[in-house]
């Protein structure tokens, strides 16, 4: 016969408590759905099991021998009932986190801070990812937040990964500080891409999202750039531009100041890159998810802010 763990550990808790009705409080049932449970152990085994009588009960042989492996039962689901809890405590407290190196510098650090004097106890941890992985990761179940861009197209995660917006980070043009168009004029002043169809670019490298959005944009400005260097990262090519020898087109969250560099906003419509965070679609075991989605909308808000102030009272921080 197939043994049934359940009447074992009814066994063991009639023999603990020395009655049917004390039992069906353990159980949190009513005493006439024990007293059937009984019925039916003793047809299952085939022998009685429990002797009832004025006092309440007691257990023969047969029972007494299946309360002992009802108690070992019993022991076995208190140990993992623990350690289920220990684990989702452990889940409850951890985050890992996926981002790229100008939302690690900029974004992240203010929520990071918020959420650590809130959770003191929290188990945090931070790597590298790029945006065309973070979703994939998320799925895979080895990160719990990740932060991509998606460059002027709406991110689409799979259904069971969701897209929280955070930023719109708009593209600007970062110009050697000696150029004529950085030069002679506020620094306020918005220029149009197509005042800058005779200049040599560097650009992000071919086949990445950054780099479709440049030429896309070129396009629409009546141009074809011509593209002399080419580099995956934005600080490469704001140090190179600093060299005097070209310009570039730079997400405005990943301005460096490089030195021997300015920068010009562009005017509408200007292209930008758009920052989500990403989590699981259920995120019930990651609370910590949803409290740092919520700080890092905070920040974004607070830079978005001092890039919309007036000149005299833009504070150069969130750069």
């Amino acid at each position: 016969m197939v043994v049934d763990p359940g009447q074992l550990r009814l066994l063991a808790l009639i023999e603990r408590h020395g009655s049917l009705a004390a039992a069906a409080h353990a159980l949190q049932l009513t005493p006439a759905a024990v007293t059937q449970q009984v019925a039916k152990a003793e047809r299952d085994w085939q022998v009685p099991l429990v002797l009832r009588g004025p006092r309440g009960a007691t257990l023969t042989a047969a029972g007494a021998l299946l309360a002992s492996h009802g108690r070992t039962v019993e022991e076995a689901s208190d140990r993992a009932e623990a350690g289920l809890a220990a684990l989702l405590g452990r889940l409850s407290l951890r985050l890992r986190i996926g981002t790229f190196q100008a939302a690690a510098l900029h974004l992240l650090p203010p929520a990071l801070t918020a959420l650590r004097h809130r959770h003191p106890d929290a188990d945090v941890s931070v790597v590298d990812v790029v945006s065309g992985r973070g979703a994939d990761e998320i799925g895979a179940g080895r990160l719990d937040v990740a932060i991509v861009a998606s460059w002027g197209t709406p991110l689409t995660p799979p259904p069971h990964v969701r897209a929280h917006s955070l930023l719109l980070d708009p593209m600007v043009v970062v110009l050697p500080d000696d150029h004529p168009l950085a030069t002679g004029q506020p620094a306020d002043t918005e220029l149009r891409l197509e005042q800058l169809r005779d200049e040599s670019w560097v650009s992000i490298l071919a086949g990445h999202a950054a780099r479709e959005q440049f030429h896309d944009a070129a396009r629409e400005a009546g141009f074809t750039p011509a593209v002399r260097f080419e580099t995956e990262s934005y600080d490469v090519a704001q140090a190179l531009v600093g060299t005097g020898i070209a310009v570039a087109l730079v997400s405005r969250l990943a301005l460096t100041h490089a030195p021997g560099t300015t920068h010009r906003e562009l005017a509408h419509p200007r292209p930008y890159r758009h920052l989500y965070a990403v989590t699981r679609a259920d995120a019930g075991l990651t609370p910590l998810a949803d409290m740092l989605i919520d700080l890092l909308r905070d920040v974004a808000r607070d830079i978005t802010a001092a890039w919309e102030a007036p000149p005299r009272e833009r504070q150069r921080a969130p750069d």
